[in-house]
């Protein structure tokens, strides 16, 4: 290896690391929040039905807007200015939630909404700088390597809340749970200052991938349009933590003030896996995934069959392990379908569909746990069963295709 190639895949190693620090941050202060979300919404009216239908509005927010945030990033390549933006958003709306007022739901509900808001400006601007960079060191290994900074922020976060209850008691549960969100304003400037220092450090992550686009346009193949489809339905049955929180309180499984903590397990299950599966992508492709949601597809089972707090942590750790492997590899996948220019639209085409299905899965399976919890586990392990079904017809596709 050349000095010259030496020299570009360090500072590829570099500049994904500055921005996997950057999620660091960030993740401790919104994944900090969502592991005590649900109960915090519940202790401000909400009801499971409403937590579910927030969760996936703002999932709805977070994906969908995605496909118009790429698309101005792709005809702007004001890449910088997009994810300084929406972090600065993002972020900031996680302490504003320490303001609200008892029985407060709806104003924290916009908040929530606000933050996931702020995610999807800067996200497909975000993935494509990083895949410039990732390119350099192996697609699948260079998004599992961020991921796993990301989540380990996603872990750190929830433990910070954890020290914060233990210092301001459970006696006033939602003072105590204002006051941890007043916490996080500290790594949410942290975000901001670092995110602003990898803009001045880096400002042309674009030279690090060298290959020419691909000479053809980025079409809707068959083997596009079923992946697509297994990761909707991966999404749809693939119940939001908040929902996984209400049921661990509701079923007194654990203590109320040791809650974040299941939230930090499960971010340090997804970090590991991230790494695991990012690894195996590169080795065998989508069959990743497969192996992946064969894995969680039976979280719901663990979780919201039963009270035993072994058993929910059984399902948390399964639901760790879809996650951590859809959020790398999903990525990565979109980095060597879609051509270079049009990758920051690729990703907002891709997330969108997910966050819908998102919404729409979440809003349902809140009020099937309203009506039911063995509905929503039906709903839930037939949707991943169906997901693995897709995955298995895009790989026989995609082989057809080639």
């Amino acid at each position: 290896m050349n000095n010259k190639k030496k020299k570009s895949l360090s500072g590829a190693i570099a500049f994904i690391t500055l921005m996997g620090i950057v999620s660091l941050f960030s993740d401790m202060t919104h994944e900090g929040a969502r592991s005590i979300l649900g109960n915090y919404l519940n202790l401000a009216g909400a009801s499971a039905a409403t937590i579910g239908f927030v969760s996936g509005a703002g999932e709805l927010f977070g994906y969908s807007l995605r496909i118009i945030s790429g698309l101005i990033a792709d005809k702007t390549k004001k890449y910088w200015t997009l994810v300084i933006a929406g972090y600065a958003i993002q972020v900031l709306a996680i302490p504003a939630l320490a303001l609200i007022p008892e029985h407060g739901w709806f104003w924290a509900c916009g908040l929530v909404i606000l933050e996931r808001i702020g995610k999807a400006i800067k996200k497909p601007a975000k993935n494509t700088l990083v895949s410039f960079a990732a390119s350099e060191i192996g697609t699948g290994k260079g998004f599992a390597y961020q991921e796993f900074l990301d989540q380990l922020g996603a872990f750190l976060g929830p433990v910070l809340l954890f020290a914060t209850a233990l210092v301001k008691g459970t006696d006033d549960l939602f003072a105590t749970y204002r006051a941890s969100f007043a916490v996080l304003l500290v790594p949410a400037l942290i975000t901001i200052a670092l995110v602003v220092a990898a803009k001045i450090k880096y400002p042309d992550p674009e030279m690090f991938e060298k290959q020419d686009d691909k000479p053809e346009d980025f079409k809707f193949r068959k083997s596009f349009i079923l992946y697509m489809a297994a990761i909707c339905f991966f999404a749809f049955g693939f119940a939001d933590f908040t929902l996984i929180t209400l049921h661990a309180a509701n079923a007194g499984a654990f203590p109320e003030s040791t809650l974040s903590l299941l939230y930090a397990g499960a971010m340090a299950v997804d970090a590991f896996a991230a790494l695991f599966f990012g690894w195996l992508y590169d080795k065998v492709g989508l069959k990743a995934l497969i192996i992946s949601t064969l894995c969680s597809t039976f979280f719901s089972c663990f979780v919201f069959m039963t009270g035993n707090a072994w058993m929910i942590g059984i399902g948390i750790i399964l639901w760790g392990i879809g996650m951590g492997a859809q959020e790398s590899i999903m990525k990565a996948a979109v980095s060597g379908i879609v051509p270079r220019s049009m990758r920051s639209t690729g990703f907002g085409i891709f997330e969108t569909g997910f966050g819908i299905a998102w919404f729409l899965g979440s809003w349902l399976l809140g009020a099937l746990y309203d009506l039911n919890p063995v509905y929503l586990v039906a709903v839930s392990v037939i949707s991943q069963l169906l997901a693995i079904g897709f995955y298995i017809m895009c790989l026989r596709s995609d082989k057809a295709d080639r």
